[in-house]
């Protein structure tokens, strides 16, 4: 079992820059690979970022790419999100989850799920 804590969100301006993290407990934190899904308002989730197991390998949604930055330190349980030149429309609840194996596009491929953070970027 994984629990996963969200934090780092808030309010921001458009063009500036916020950087969410996720705290995960339990063990074989290394085995699992890690996603980072928002949801705006009256909208379904959707795919941000992933990351492999080893973080050797990295995959962005078309819409944040060049903009955002996933990361994961396994020594120390936890992934990042790294959002620079933010925009308007990035405004949502952002959620990190953990998959052991699958799509890392598919959100009902992920097992674990945090409580969600809420970025919010103003014009």
């Amino acid at each position: 079992q994984v629990q996963l804590v969200e934090s780092g969100g808030g309010l921001v301006q458009v063009g500036g820059s916020l950087r969410l993290s996720c705290a995960a407990s339990g063990r074989r934190f290394g085995s699992y690979s890690m996603g980072w899904f928002r949801q705006a308002p009256g909208k379904e989730r959707e795919f941000v970022a992933a990351t492999s197991w080893s973080g050797g390998s990295s995959y962005y949604a078309d819409s944040v790419k060049g903009r955002f930055t996933i990361s994961r330190d396994n020594a120390k349980n936890t992934v990042g999100l790294q959002m620079n030149s933010l925009k308007a429309e990035d405004t949502a609840v952002y959620y990190c989850a953990a998959q052991y194996s699958g799509s890392y596009l598919r959100a009902d491929e992920y097992t674990y799920w945090g409580q969600g953070t809420l970025v919010t970027v103003s014009s």
